[in-house]
């Protein structure tokens, strides 16, 4: 009898070992298989392009182009600043601490030359812009936006000075931490 109950524990350890190894291997299987399923789902969509239901308002860019105040037509270019914008901004209670990651749009290459060219002056005009603002306007999407906006007209006016047409079509924030 003691025979048995020794048999019983030593071949009852094996299978239970097996198991967990079987139950480990499918669970990892499972979370594999997940997972590729999700990235070929959710993947990424860079190659597919715009279309001109994703655009606000599809006319604006060839009206702008049309009339003189915005850049020349060509394929958007995408012109990252080396660093993120970093400033202090008055509020009601204290001193507020701003970062803004900002990146430009532009259409054609030749405006891309030129925006890197002047990426210096671009950088200390937006500068200038988002510093004179309060922390209590950049709280909202209202005052993000108008920070914007005012960035986007205020790049335009001096490389309009400096080259002779306005360069950047948008301002894009990548990146907006308020402290």
């Amino acid at each position: 009898m003691a025979d048995e109950e020794i048999d019983v524990v030593e071949t009852g350890e094996p299978k239970s070992g097996k198991k967990r190894l079987i139950m480990a291997v499918a669970g990892v299987l499972f979370v594999a298989i997940v997972a590729i399923a999700a990235y070929m789902l959710l993947g990424d969509s860079r190659d597919t392009p715009a279309t001109p239901s994703d655009v606000a308002d599809p006319g604006a860019i060839s009206r702008a182009v049309e009339d003189g105040s915005g850049p020349e037509a060509g394929d958007a270019i995408y012109v990252g600043m080396p660093r993120p914008f970093v400033f202090n901004v008055p509020g009601d209670e204290r001193d507020r601490l701003v970062q803004i990651k900002v990146q430009l749009l532009v259409r054609g290459t030749n405006n891309e030359d030129i925006a890197k060219r002047h990426i210096p002056l671009i950088e200390g005009t937006l500068l200038q812009v988002f510093s004179s603002m309060t922390a209590d306007e950049l709280q909202t999407a209202e005052g993000k936006d108008k920070i914007r906006e005012l960035g986007l007209e205020q790049a335009r006016e001096v490389l309009r000075e400096v080259t002779g047409k306005p360069v950047v079509d948008e301002v894009l924030f990548n990146g907006f931490v308020l402290q």
